[in-house]
């Protein structure tokens, strides 16, 4: 099933604590049906002293959002994704709102 998010697409976040927020999509996890968003959704993590860091640390990283929260931004505000497949037979995905090109899903066959 073709994702309304890709890698590298602007997202902005629907809903939760985060709401409002704009970011980069980093990685599309499909099997959880996630994305992790730049700078969105960080979390702390301690990490305990070993042979590798021998100082510990504190790191900050994005953790995964759902992807039904995240939706692509369209001049600023967010957009549903429409299918169409063209002439040629290629697939791209359109936005609703605009109806701009936000990539191809398969290009044009032969």
């Amino acid at each position: 099933m073709p994702r309304h998010v890709r890698k590298g697409d602007t997202v902005i976040i629907r809903s939760g604590d985060n709401k409002g927020a704009i970011g980069e999509v980093l990685r599309v996890l499909t099997k959880q049906d996630a994305v992790v968003v730049k700078g969105v959704n960080l979390r702390t993590r301690h990490m305990r002293s070993s042979r590798i860091n021998p100082q510990g640390s504190v790191i900050t990283k994005e953790a995964p959002l759902p992807l039904s929260k995240v939706a692509p931004v369209v001049d600023g505000k967010p957009s549903r994704v429409r299918f169409v497949t063209k002439s040629d037979g290629s697939k791209v995905r359109v936005a609703v709102r605009g109806g701009k090109e936000l990539g191809t899903v398969r290009g044009a066959r032969k």
